[in-house]
């Protein structure tokens, strides 16, 4: 039953996330209607994929997210760190008012936790013309491989489907796993893909996860996605 509730609370924040998303993206409306090819500075790689323009490197000591891992964030994209345990804090606070505080606190571990991982930062495209994240998921070191992670992850977002998994290996020889989904929300009864991808380092399991607010603006991240992917780096 907790593992239920946790899907139904996810799938009911991924539908609050998506209002501010919009009531943002209406605030900070362009005066000209977005040019679709042009979104992302990109070129082709030799796998026949598409890579966005380097905006400089996220991870280490000193960058707006301190990660085990680092890699490159598209231009225009910027990050923010996620505090869980302020997040925490702010939920327990509020915990003397009896039901409030319990809706509170499943709503923020809706928010932060998605099975063995935590959120730890969100890179946002807006600035980029996008409307979607990728969004950082970190973990404690463990016996899972980056496959068990990855099914874990998966596993606790209620509404995906179509899983289909394959193996890559980074640039310094990390080997990672990524998958590529559908995911339906059956309030707004919509489908679209969503993909992520998973290594493993000495401090714990890394996630790094694309989703959009529709299929669309999924496929248009892409390119910031696969360079995170192919610069992706123990740290």
């Amino acid at each position: 039953m907790q593992v239920r509730a946790g899907n139904a609370w996810r799938g009911a924040v991924r539908v609050m996330l998506l209002a501010g998303l919009l009531t943002g993206c209406s605030e900070a409306a362009p005066t000209e209607e977005k040019d679709r090819d042009a979104t992302v500075s990109a070129s082709a790689d030799g796998a026949g994929g598409t890579v966005a323009a380097s905006g400089g490197t996220l991870g280490g000591a000193g960058s707006a997210c301190e990660l085990p891992v680092t890699f490159d964030i598209a231009e225009d994209w910027t990050a923010e760190a996620v505090d869980g345990g302020s997040a925490e804090s702010g939920a327990g606070a509020s915990s003397s008012d009896g039901s409030d505080g319990e809706l509170a606190e499943d709503i923020t571990d809706a928010l932060l936790h998605q099975g063995p991982v935590t959120l730890a930062c969100e890179i946002d495209a807006k600035p980029a013309g996008n409307i979607g994240f990728i969004r950082v998921w970190t973990g404690d070191p463990g016996e899972d491989d980056a496959r068990a992670v990855l099914k874990a992850f998966v596993a606790a977002e209620s509404g995906a489907s179509k899983e289909a998994y394959r193996t890559f290996t980074t640039g310094d020889g990390l080997d990672g796993v990524e998958v590529e989904y559908l995911y339906t929300s059956e309030i707004l009864d919509e489908t679209k893909k969503e993909r992520a991808l998973t290594v493993v380092t000495p401090d714990g399991p890394v996630v790094l996860h694309l989703g959009g607010l529709d299929t669309e603006e999924h496929e248009e991240m892409l390119p910031a996605y696969e360079l995170a992917k192919r610069t992706v780096r123990g740290d």
